[in-house]
Formats: C-alpha cells, structure tokens, sequence
C-alpha cells in the first residue's frame, strides 16, 4: 500500500485579468498523488501550471475548487498552514528571493528564529542545512557576494533548516549555468538518497530529469503524460505535440532510427545511449 503525502483531487484555480475577469484555468481538475520518499519532477510549457502547482502544495495557493492534502491535511485551513509549511519546504526559482540577511548563517537561521527554536538548536540546524549543501565554509560571507549556483545552494539550506520531509523546488535552476545546475540537481539526489525527503521537482531542462522516479507532464492545468522516465520520454512525437523535447539522448537516438537503425528510446543516459549506437554500429 502506498504512502501518500500530497493529494490534490479535482483541483482548480485561476488567475484574474487587469478587469477581474478569470482567464482559463491555471489547474483544471487536476488529480494527481506524491509518495513518501519519491523523486517526482513535474514538466510542461509555460503556462502549463507547474508553479501554480508546486505553490499549493505547501498552501502559498489554495484551491478555488476541489481539494489539496498534505500530509492528511487540507490546506484551505488556516490554523494548519504553519504546520503545512513546516513539513513542505518550498525553493524558488529565483534565490535573491528568498535571500533575506546580510550574512549566510543569519540568513540560514531566520525561519528556525521566526519559529521560536532555542538558540543552540538553531545552531545545529543551521551547522546541519549549510553541510548538507555544501556551503558551511560560506557561513560568515555576504550573499550578495556569492555566485548565482552558491545562492541557490543558500536559499535550499534555508529550507532545510525547517527540517522538512518533503521540499518542491519551483524550477530553481533556471538562472543558473551548467555547473550551478549540476550541483543544485545533485543536492536534490543526495536529499532523497541519504535523508529519505520526499523530492518534487518542477523543471524545463528533461536532462536534470532522467534519474528521477517519475514525470508528470501538465498540460493545460491536467496531467497529459504520467509515469517513469524510460515510459514517459520516449513519447518523442506526443512530447513534441504537448511543446516539449525529449532528453538529448532520447531525441538522438529517435532521429537515428529514422534514418533506419533500431535503437532502445529507453536508454536515458549518455553512457547508456553511446553503447547502444555503439553496439548497432558493431551488430
């Protein structure tokens, strides 16, 4: 039986026009379920409601029709929301937006401090969230200081240092270069793999998505493609049709097989997609 933390069932929400007017709906009905202890990244074009999405699971949005649970509780209640927030971290796309001190630990500390914890234990949580990224070192430095990869890396320790069993990262490598991606990605791995949290990752690079347990593509504010990566990705032309690509080696070895070969559009990764032309070419 599985364990389900997040639930949204027949979700909806929409954004108001300059006249008040509701547009078409950001979520539409939208049902769908995140297990404890799951990667789950979450794709689609713009304006498909991946950040309005990732925004109601810890109730900074809250559904104008049907229902979000998190963790059993549902989010249109207001005495719970601190709770909610608590247990569901949320990392923005941009880090100066959750960047709120003039010093690295200060900034680190500032939810612990808000929360009442006393101070050698806002001291252990921020020893503990700055190691886990990678930033301990930065404790002392200036965040403004600091390159787009290390705020990022700030802002997620900021997060952790609520201690939360799931985080939703809202396309949080998007103004970052390759490296400070790289790095972001692996912190996320390393949080489900050693720490046992509950990753949601809402994305446009399909690369940073291939390790991940399962994809959800929205569509329109509705789930159009739902499963492991090596089911979902090799949708090659229903991907294309939703305004999206494949991984680079998905989209490789499918225009290969056009020109006659016969390539497993299941091999996700570099490695996996060099054997396999490799082999092919050696058959």
């Amino acid at each position: 039986m599985t364990d389900v933390i997040l639930k949204t069932e027949k979700l909806r929400f929409f954004y108001r026009t300059g006249d008040g007017l509701e547009a078409a709906p950001a979520l539409d009905e939208l049902d769908l379920e995140i297990e404890r202890g799951s990667f789950t990244a979450i794709l689609g074009r713009n304006g498909s409601g991946k950040s309005t999405l990732a925004k109601h699971f810890n109730a900074t949005l809250l559904p104008e029709g049907g229902s979000v649970y998190a963790y059993g509780m549902d989010t249109r209640d207001e005495k719970l929301a601190l709770e909610i927030r608590r247990r569901i971290g949320l990392v923005f796309q941009n880090p100066d937006n959750q960047i709120v001190s003039n010093v690295v630990e200060e900034d680190v500390a500032f939810a612990p401090e808000n929360l009442g914890f006393p101070p050698e234990e806002i001291r252990s949580r921020v020893d503990e969230a700055l190691s886990m990224v990678g930033m301990y070192e930065f404790r002392e430095h200036a965040p403004h200081l600091l390159s787009g990869g290390q705020k990022q890396r700030i802002a997620i320790a900021g997060v952790l240092a609520m201690r939360p069993e799931c985080v939703v990262f809202d396309e949080p490598t998007a103004m970052l270069d390759p490296k400070g991606r790289d790095e972001v990605v692996q912190i996320m791995h390393d949080l489900k793999e050693f720490y046992h949290t509950t990753v949601v990752l809402i994305t446009h690079h399909m690369e940073e998505t291939v390790d991940a347990d399962r994809v959800v593509v929205l569509d329109r504010g509705r789930v159009a493609l739902d499963g492991p990566p090596r089911e979902v990705f090799p949708q090659v032309e229903r991907l294309r049709a939703l305004g999206l690509s494949s991984p680079v080696t998905t989209e490789l070895l499918y225009e290969l097989n056009r020109r006659g070969f016969r390539l497993p559009l299941t091999e996700l990764s570099e490695e996996g997609c060099a054997e396999a032309i490799y082999r092919a070419l050696n058959a």
